[in-house]
């Protein structure tokens, strides 16, 4: 009776391992897939040739080197429940492991900063917006990443036993350095941007329907103002300024504006664009809600566990939960790509050309 009690377990544990290993399998490869998409796609679309997209490509590139170099080894790792590859070995992949995961979090917080003085700045941030500061920018990221990985890796206490590959502590400072450098203090920046980016949004749209609704009407058609108008444009400026404001024929225009059907019409064109406006400031919303959210679901819990196991002595949790809680992180390099992407049309036409073989350079 005891040995069938065994034997239904050992059968339950194989099982078990087999079906966690084509998940975590199944995961890996979806990332690679996927972030070599996007990035196939940066490198064959003219379209996507614009410094923004750089940091786009440099963090899928990132996401693809923990699908390639870090998620395998960890499966490996999960399944035998023992590090089998010695401790050269292990050194290289929690040195790359730390390092590729820090980078892609400063990656997250690089775009919100771009994007941040893309939309409050946009006529002198898009002088500045060169390809030489995107590629001075992605060096940054990875001088950074580099720099908060390897003293907590260079003073790891090792242990006795040969058969883990662990990241250990004995000093608290390591430990806020590496949590505060690689998560707390970008998601503290990420919050902070995309909040002014989302109020930033929100002004400018409500601004536009605005304007559109208070400018002055003239036979139905609607007047360009000031603040509208391009100094560079000669058609706008070589304008007869008696057009809009000759005193005898004024109170003849409102009248005449008043009835015409084409001023009506003009209301309602408005009134949609400001229904257009508030639908544009939901999808706002809910764009930055999945970028927030997403980051945050993946890395808090992780990062909390790393404080929390490392500064309370008598703390501890179980592999299984400490192993989901990695992967839970991991997860977040294959949701950049799509998060990052999938609202971009030019990035959909090129991801269906890709798929679908039909692309033309």
């Amino acid at each position: 009776m005891d040995l069938a009690n065994c034997t239904t377990v050992h059968h339950k544990s194989t099982s078990s391992k087999v079906l966690l290993s084509l998940t975590l399998s199944l995961l890996a490869v979806l990332t690679t897939a996927i972030n070599s998409l996007v990035i196939a796609a940066i490198v064959v679309t003219r379209k996507l040739h614009h410094p923004a997209n750089y940091l786009i490509c440099s963090l899928a590139v990132t996401d693809l080197l923990v699908a390639i170099l870090v998620m395998p080894f960890s499966i490996v790792y999960i399944i035998k429940e023992t590090w089998i590859m010695g401790q050269a070995v292990c050194a290289i992949w929690l040195g790359v492991d730390i390092t590729c995961c820090t980078c892609s979090i400063l990656h997250l917080a690089a775009i919100a900063l771009d994007r941040y003085r893309a939309i409050t700045d946009a006529v002198e941030y898009s002088r500045k917006r060169t390809s030489l500061r995107a590629t001075l920018t992605v060096a940054v990221v990875w001088v950074l990443s580099i720099l908060i990985s390897l003293p907590p890796l260079v003073w790891r206490h090792q242990g006795n036993h040969g058969d883990e590959c662990l990241i250990k502590h004995d000093h608290i400072a390591f430990t806020l350095y590496s949590t505060f450098g690689a998560f707390y203090i970008p998601l503290a920046l990420i919050l902070v941007l995309y909040y002014k980016i989302y109020r930033a949004a929100k002004t400018l749209y409500h601004r536009r329907g605005t304007s559109r609704l208070s400018r002055p009407e003239a036979n139905g058609s609607v007047l360009p103002k000031d603040s509208d108008r391009d100094p560079r444009s000669p058609d706008l400026l070589s304008l007869p300024e008696k057009s809009y404001s000759d005193p005898s024929t004024e109170g003849d225009r409102v009248r005449i504006a008043l009835r015409s059907p084409r001023f009506e019409s003009r209301r309602q064109g408005s009134f949609k664009k400001q229904r257009l406006s508030g639908s544009r400031e939901k999808r706002a919303a809910t764009t930055l809600g999945l970028i927030l959210g997403a980051f945050i679901v993946c890395w808090l819990p992780f990062f909390l566990k790393e404080v929390i196991v490392n500064t309370c002595s008598s703390c501890s949790l179980p592999a299984e939960m400490a192993d989901f809680l990695t992967w839970l992180g991991y997860l977040n390099s294959l949701i950049n790509p799509l998060i990052y992407t999938i609202f971009n049309e030019d990035f959909k036409k090129a991801f269906q050309k890709l798929v679908t073989c039909r692309y033309y350079l």
